[in-house]
């Protein structure tokens, strides 16, 4: 990715257009900086409350002048409310076996994220990731970092959700499942038990990265609520966006 700087400061760049990855006949452009040296982890903590998301080592959001589109959203993890469809979901990942473990990548994980690839993302950039790709993307990391394993009772491995520990949250920077376990709804599930874990731990918000208005890919994010949104004027709450556009 080529970065151009942005002359008003040192440390931000903005990318050359690029086909955007979410909405046909686009292109998007993003605002990076590095996560560097020992102010590392409270520049993400900063960054993440502004509704920026991490890759690596770096973080980034979303700088199209003619788009807004793509919003971070977070989920209110005391307020949440859990629906009949949650609940549900649940009770068929009961036999699931769950274990947070340090930000290692193994074979086994990348053999389930190439079949996720094939299956959702087929022709996407992340499909033709090798394993040393994976590897960076789960260990490349400057600040507190998890992977989370979800398996089968027969250990088969079936999800993996890779997390972030900010200040006040948890956010949730990659997740795969088999996809043709689309009647456990691993998806869903696995934020379930984010928001779980932020209980347990005491904290605020999950944060799930960008709704996209228009990605039919992206509309799952808007059934977990209370949700928030990132905006020029702060965190709202989701139901407001309509309202603040008008």
């Amino acid at each position: 990715m080529k970065h151009s700087p942005i002359h008003d400061t040192r440390f931000f760049f903005s990318t050359a257009p690029l086909p955007c990855p979410y909405l046909p006949d686009r292109v998007e452009r993003r605002v990076v900086t590095e996560l560097l040296g020992r102010d590392a982890v409270a520049l993400h903590d900063g960054l993440s409350a502004a509704g920026f998301r991490r890759s690596h080592n770096i973080a980034y959001a979303p700088a199209c002048p003619d788009c807004q589109a793509c919003r971070a959203v977070r989920i209110v993890v005391d307020d949440f409310t859990e629906t009949r469809s949650h609940s549900r979901i649940r009770k068929r990942n009961a036999d699931l076996w769950i274990q947070e473990i340090p930000p290692q990548a193994t074979l086994e994980q990348f053999e389930l994220f190439v079949t996720y690839q094939q299956s959702r993302h087929s022709g996407g950039d992340m499909s033709k990731m090798d394993y040393r790709d994976y590897q960076s993307l789960i260990e490349d990391t400057p600040v507190e970092t998890r992977l989370v394993e979800y398996r089968q009772a027969d250990g088969e491995l079936v999800a993996v959700c890779l997390l972030d520990r900010v200040e006040h949250g948890l956010s949730a920077v990659y997740s795969f499942f088999h996809p043709a376990m689309n009647r456990k709804s691993l998806g869903t599930y696995m934020i379930l038990w984010l928001v779980d874990r932020a209980r347990q731990l005491g904290l605020v918000h999950v944060y799930l990265g960008f709704w996209v208005e228009g990605c039919e890919k992206m509309s799952y994010k808007a059934k977990f609520q209370p949700l928030e949104t990132w905006t020029v004027e702060g965190w709202i709450s989701f139901h407001d966006l309509d309202a603040e556009a008008g």
